[in-house]
């Protein structure tokens, strides 16, 4: 499987999102994309996450950027997380992983005593020309906008 690289074009994918829409990246061409993989919808960490990207919506704009969340869970789940947080971005839907394996997020993780496969917290800057610009992997979510829009003001 193709694996994206820092400096390369990223591959073009398609996924459902909220909003009954299909989001292609190859249309966001000329916005930067902040792409963020979080676990699941509606726990603690991924809803303080959410909301730092929605609060930040004025400042992101000035860096023509589309924000999107991605996480495995369903359509359905993404429209009620949404809605219950005033999401003013897209949540994606990759229940089968393809978008999550390209970015390589996918990891054995340590829940509850167990161990499972999920989504390790990650966030990924795609530029105007669609290169990817930076990554960051185990994101803590506190501080983590403003690492980005710090990386926005870089480019």
């Amino acid at each position: 499987m193709q694996q994206i690289t820092i400096g390369k074009k990223v591959p073009d994918f398609e996924l459902p999102a909220t909003g009954e829409k299909q989001v292609r990246l190859s249309e966001l061409r000329g916005h930067n994309v902040v792409l963020y993989f979080y676990p699941k919808d509606s726990t603690p960490g991924c809803t303080r996450e959410g909301q730092d990207f929605r609060d930040n919506a004025p400042k992101l704009k000035q860096y023509n950027t589309v924000v999107l969340g991605i996480s495995r869970d369903g359509i359905e789940s993404h429209e009620k997380f949404k809605a219950s947080e005033n999401f003013n971005f897209d949540l994606l839907s990759d229940k089968n992983e393809v978008v999550c394996k390209l970015f390589d997020v996918i990891k054995m993780k340590n829940m509850y005593g167990k161990q499972a496969l999920g989504i390790e917290r990650s966030t990924f800057l795609i530029d105007s020309s669609g290169k990817l610009r930076r990554e960051w992997r185990k994101v803590k979510v506190d501080g983590h906008v403003d690492d980005v829009l710090a990386a926005l003001r870089d480019l």
